[in-house]
């Protein structure tokens, strides 16, 4: 999504709109021989690219671990009969049960796949939907509950809850302002609140949700225009700020999910984190416009001490080499990393493969905008 430097909302908005191979999916933009063919639990990933915003180019790919073969596109080839293809910026992705589920934030949808196909089973309508959750046999989906538009009066935000049998919505909860991600610890849902569209009034909040009756039963006051939540094994949510773009500076916490107490502010601006094995694996890419300027960070935190355990995880070529990082997976399996480049917003992406020590692997192109990531198991 193209970036606009003049005004800090927009670039808030902007960012924000923000299977297998063989007998199951056909395709014709292929690039092979990337990797070695691996056999573990794992046999490839997804990889959502989000296009940019108002062109309709939001795309699918896929990765075969089994081939090391990078696929590029193929949801329309594997759904030909759909008008628009996928839609309007691709948001979020995952795998839950047999399905695929793809939250596109301008077109008002999710689109649920079959995992190992991708052939599309139904669409969820969804107004500016944003990230997905899972529980029970249910999904939980995050809404700003209203059009894109920075607006002093726009509306709280919601969750609701789909049944994955009928792919229909059957509950909804209001929460805070613009909610984001979304963890579940026990029978909590926690939804970070970021309050972009009501600039410089942005929500501090993480929503509590009781899962059983469906209504907000409290809030924690954590920081300015919250983003990303992920829950570890301790029973603890990392959760990260953007900040004020000027003066507040963007930062990662650490928040015990059963008081709702603030454990830790590691002051570091996270962009986008994922934990796998008790490490949380980020970057950041903060701009502040006192300065006008982008700050690249990339590093390791040992989520059972809360310590960080390296400043980096790639080497500096490659911290120069990838101008906009967009994108972060691990594979549970071989702990490789990935990080996508989303250049100028416009071009198309890249990404990268890193062994577990940060490693250059391979890299390739994706679509407009790779950003998100999920794996699928045999």
């Amino acid at each position: 999504m193209k970036k606009i430097n003049f005004y800090p909302i927009l670039i808030l908005l902007i960012t924000l709109i923000s299977c297998r191979t063989d007998e199951y999916i056909n395709r014709e933009e292929t690039e092979s021989g990337l990797a070695q063919p691996e056999n573990t639990a794992i046999k490839g990933f997804y990889l959502l690219n989000e296009g940019n915003m108002g062109s309709n180019k939001a795309t699918l790919d896929f990765f075969d671990y089994t081939t090391g073969t990078y696929h590029r596109n193929i949801y329309a080839e594997i759904n030909p009969n759909v008008v628009k293809e996928l839609g309007d910026v691709g948001n979020d992705i995952r795998i839950y049960g047999s399905k695929l589920y793809a939250v596109i934030n301008v077109s008002n949808k999710i689109e649920v796949l079959d995992a190992r196909t991708a052939k599309r089973i139904k669409t969820i309508n969804l107004e500016n939907c944003r990230y997905l959750t899972f529980k029970n046999g249910k999904v939980y989906a995050s809404s700003y509950a209203g059009p894109v538009s920075v607006n002093p009066n726009a509306p709280l935000g919601k969750v609701v809850e789909i049944d994955t049998a009928s792919l229909t919505i059957q509950r909804s909860a209001v929460v805070g302002y613009q909610p984001e991600e979304m963890e579940i610890v026990g029978n909590s849902l926690f939804v970070a609140n970021s309050g972009g569209y009501k600039f410089p009034d942005y929500d501090k909040t993480v929503s509590v949700v009781d899962l059983n009756s469906f209504t907000e039963t409290s809030k924690i006051e954590v920081a300015v225009n919250l983003h990303r939540v992920k829950k570890d094994s301790y029973g603890d949510l990392y959760v990260t700020s953007r900040g004020d773009y000027y003066n507040i500076p963007s930062s990662l916490f650490v928040i015990d999910a059963a008081t709702g107490q603030i454990k830790k502010d590691f002051h570091i601006p996270v962009s986008e984190m994922t934990i796998v094995n008790d490490k949380l694996y980020y970057y950041g890419n903060e701009f502040n416009y006192n300065t006008h300027s982008y700050k690249k960070t990339f590093g390791i935190i040992n989520v059972k001490t809360e310590q960080v355990i390296s400043n980096t995880m790639i080497g500096q070529e490659y911290i120069d080499a990838v101008k906009t990082p967009y994108g972060i997976a691990v594979n549970p399996v071989t702990e490789d990393i990935y990080i996508t480049d989303a250049r100028n917003y416009v071009s198309t992406g890249y990404v990268y493969c890193f062994d577990k020590s940060g490693h250059f692997k391979w890299k390739t192109e994706g679509g407009n905008i790779p950003a998100h990531f999920t794996f699928l198991y045999k």
